[in-house]
This record gives C-alpha cells, structure tokens and sequence, in this order.
C-alpha cells in the first residue's frame, strides 16, 4: 500500500501538524490520517473500548476538509 499526501493542518507548526493521506487501496478508498492522541479521560470514556490494533486521535476540522476536496478531484 502507499500513500499520497493531500494535506496538513495550515494553523500547526513545523513537525507538529495533523496530516491526511489517501491510500491506493483497490479494494475500498481509504485515508490515513495523522493527528493527536487522545488522552483526555472524558473523552476516551464517551468513545469506549478501543479495539487491539486501533487508536483513537484527534484532528482539526481544516484537515478533515481536506478529503472533501480530493474527492471532489478525484471525482468521488
């Protein structure tokens, strides 16, 4: 699998920025995104049990705009 850089967070400095990345998966679209672990006890216990091999992470909405705009350049 690789993966191709859409974009990153504009507000985040240097080596600290949320990053969303587009797979060339055949089987299903798919994304990889790169963001803050979460931490926060309330938020962890609202989410619950987080399965073996999974993380949960938090990133900011710009970068989740992101994939709206690849698909509308991918035609998806």
């Amino acid at each position: 699998m690789r993966a191709r850089f859409i974009g990153k967070d504009p507000c985040s400095q240097e080596g600290q920025s949320p990053t969303l990345f587009a797979t060339d998966r055949t089987d299903r679209r798919t994304f990889i995104a790169q963001g803050w672990v979460v931490t926060d006890a309330q938020a962890l216990a609202d989410v619950g049990p987080v399965p073996h091999g999974e993380a949960i992470i938090e990133i900011p909405e710009d970068v989740l705009r992101l994939y709206s705009v690849d698909c509308v350049h991918d035609g998806n």
